[in-house]
């Protein structure tokens, strides 16, 4: 009996181990707390914001990647205002508040993050499920293909009318051009037959008779 009740109770030392992580966890998320998803859409920026209690102002805090924390990567940490590739992290103090910026965001980036308080004993932190939107497809339909035809030909068609007009008044002006020529041409022989005929007629006035 004293076998089974020490067996007994040494398998459940891991499930104890377990509740009380769990339980701890519970309290420190409180501490310690983030939006549970966050979404941004692609090739945008997102900012998620870890609030905390003022008397962790002084520790380092830090968002890292990984669906696991124990396994978790760090991208960026504190203190002051740190940037890294599209992420960077900025802890204000006096809000209680670091803000964790990641930017240009693909497809790639969706994970689980987390917000951490960096201490000597067991860390604290909360888990984010960081969401990226696809963006929007624009199909062009058949109609749209029509109009934009229907557009182009009216465009050259208008082109073609307001070239033929120019010809056309161009012409116009040659022709009148020539006609004023061909009339000057005419009354020239004229004018110089009347005039030689009023010069014989002087001519002839002036000459006395004998």
């Amino acid at each position: 009996m004293k076998t089974s009740g020490i067996s007994f109770g040494f398998f459940n030392v891991p499930i104890l181990c377990l509740f009380w992580l769990r339980a701890e966890h519970s309290v420190d998320s409180v501490r310690l707390s983030a939006p549970e998803v966050v979404t941004g859409a692609y090739g945008g920026s997102l900012t998620v914001p870890c609030q905390y209690g003022h008397k962790y102002r002084k520790y380092t805090k830090y968002w890292c990647r990984g669906p696991i924390y124990e396994l978790c990567d760090i991208v960026v940490k504190t203190p002051r205002v740190r940037s890294s590739d599209r992420s960077s992290i900025a802890d204000d103090k006096r809000a209680g508040v670091f803000t964790v910026t990641m930017s240009s965001l693909r497809e790639s980036d969706e994970d689980t993050y987390w917000c951490v308080l960096a201490r000597r004993e067991r860390n604290i932190y909360t888990g984010v499920r960081i969401h990226v939107s696809q963006p929007a497809i624009t199909t062009t339909t058949p109609t749209t293909i029509l109009e934009r035809y229907e557009m182009s030909w009216w465009a050259t068609l208008r082109w073609i009318v307001f070239i033929l007009m120019l010809c056309c008044l161009v012409s116009t002006h040659i022709a009148v051009w020539r006609i004023k020529i061909a009339r000057k041409k005419r009354q020239q022989p004229q004018v110089q037959y009347e005039n030689s005929n009023i010069d014989r007629i002087i001519e002839c006035q002036a000459t006395p008779e004998l």
